[in-house]
């Protein structure tokens, strides 16, 4: 159980989303013969899954020191699990990451491999040295989830080509986040809340624009609605009350509507039964976030 806390579980189900939503970008359930559908959807799923839960274990592991001071209650801090023993399971997740996206198209170089690698080498330079950068964090951080959403579209060979652009809009979003999330511990400085909300617009409007370029935003508007109301509540209570409670309610709403973010992708390209697919997972992340740490 205490390893199983170092995953972020509700975290996963929200890197899941986003490869279904790369999915959906890439147009792969509208040309693929349905003998193929499901298992390099399967194998991005674990690979994903892998990635994000190995990233998020090498977090603590190299936060082990800090955590004793600021978050005692965390598995190796608190005894539960030990720092090496973490690692190697640490380490044994990204591997799976890795080998699960290199037999999606069984090449060693090919663009899952390679954004799969990429994930995984974001995430231990977050985690050892990001962090601690005003301005390299964030980006970081950002590129993790934005790499993830491309490795989703690189189900169909080249579709990264055309859409690489679109993983710098999950970027600012965890950008975004990063920064407020600086407030968890001794509470915010509102002028980093406001570049957060700042951020937040941009991405709203970004996918606005896309689903009318895709001429489906009367899909997707409402998906968007529902994902700007679940982001801006939480991030206006703490502008007006910067404390370190009100962060880590806004930081765990906007990792959480990730979910309603991707189920607004699909939705974009005209596939509603993706996005309702999509949407389902939000409230399996909402169960497990009530067992499982988010941040």
């Amino acid at each position: 159980m205490g390893f199983l806390r170092l995953t972020r579980p509700a975290n996963v189900v929200t890197a899941v989303a986003d490869i279904l939503a790369g999915i959906a970008i890439s147009g792969y359930f509208l040309q693929a013969p349905a003998g193929m559908y499901w298992l390099p959807v399967i194998l991005l799923a674990i690979a994903t899954a892998g990635l994000y839960a190995g990233g998020v274990v090498f977090n603590d592991v190299f936060d082990a020191r800090l955590d004793a001071v600021e978050r005692p209650e965390r598995p190796i801090p608190s005894g539960v699990i030990s720092k090496q023993t973490a690692a190697a399971g640490g380490v044994l997740l990204l591997v799976t990451g890795v080998a699960a996206a290199t037999n999606v198209h069984p090449d060693l170089y090919s663009t899952t491999t390679l954004l799969a690698v990429a994930i995984a080498a974001s995430a231990l330079l977050y985690d050892k040295w990001g962090k601690h950068h005003a301005v390299a964090g964030p980006v970081m951080m950002g590129a993790c989830r934005g790499l993830n959403l491309l490795m989703g579209i690189s189900i169909v060979p080249g579709a990264v080509g055309i859409y690489w652009w679109l993983g710098g809009i999950p970027l600012v979003y965890i950008a975004a986040i990063t920064v407020i999330s600086r407030g968890e511990v001794h509470g915010s400085n509102r002028s980093h809340l406001y570049t957060a909300l700042g951020l937040y617009g941009v991405v709203l409007a970004a996918l606005l624009g896309f689903s009318v370029v895709q001429q489906h935003w009367q899909t997707a508007i409402v998906w968007l609605a529902g994902f700007g109301c679940m982001i801006v509540q939480p991030l206006v209570k703490a502008l007006r009350n910067p404390s370190a409670a009100a962060s880590g309610k806004a930081v765990k709403a906007g990792v959480l509507a990730l979910v309603l973010m991707n189920a607004t992708w699909a939705a974009a390209t005209g596939q509603w039964y993706l996005a309702c697919l999509i949407a389902l997972l939000l409230p399996v992340s909402l169960l497990l976030a009530r067992l499982f740490a988010v941040t």
